[in-house]
């Protein structure tokens, strides 16, 4: 997995994160969030991507599974021929924000859902993330026409 990030974790980046997502959206709108995720999500995650182009879920699978382990998520993730389901109970950086005493962004679950479908655009895979509570979301990567 090309993403696999090793060595000392530094979860205030969520932080900043949280804090530049709200700023662009503030200075720029949600159009620049809109383009600046799925710049993420298909030149970032170019791998990833090109995976899912070829029907491929593993490398998606692999990250979501390695960084939420890494970052101690509460987290399940369900696979069936024609879906993957990636059930987060306990986001790791929403729980950071919360920690650093900073309110999430409305926009900071933005980035997932764009992200996920920016992965997903002109591949057999749709993506549709719901988010179920603070800190908690169901992202589904299901076939097309499934």
């Amino acid at each position: 997995m090309r993403y696999r990030e090793s060595g000392e974790l530094h979860k205030d980046f969520h932080g900043a994160t949280n804090t530049t997502v709200e700023y662009i959206a503030k200075n720029f709108g949600e159009k620049a969030l809109h383009e600046i995720f799925f710049n993420v999500g298909q030149k970032v995650y170019e791998s990833i991507h090109k995976k899912l182009k070829q029907g491929d879920t593993g490398e998606l699978i692999e990250h979501w599974n390695y960084f939420l382990t890494r970052e101690k998520g509460i987290f399940k993730i369900t696979e069936n021929p024609d879906e993957i389901v990636l059930e987060v109970d306990e986001c790791p950086a929403v729980k950071q924000l919360l920690k650093l005493g900073l309110t999430p962004s409305k926009f900071f679950c933005c980035q997932t859902t764009m992200v996920n479908e920016a992965m997903c655009e002109s591949t057999p895979f749709e993506a549709k993330t719901e988010i179920t509570g603070c800190g908690k979301c169901r992202q589904t990567i299901k076939k097309r026409g499934a």
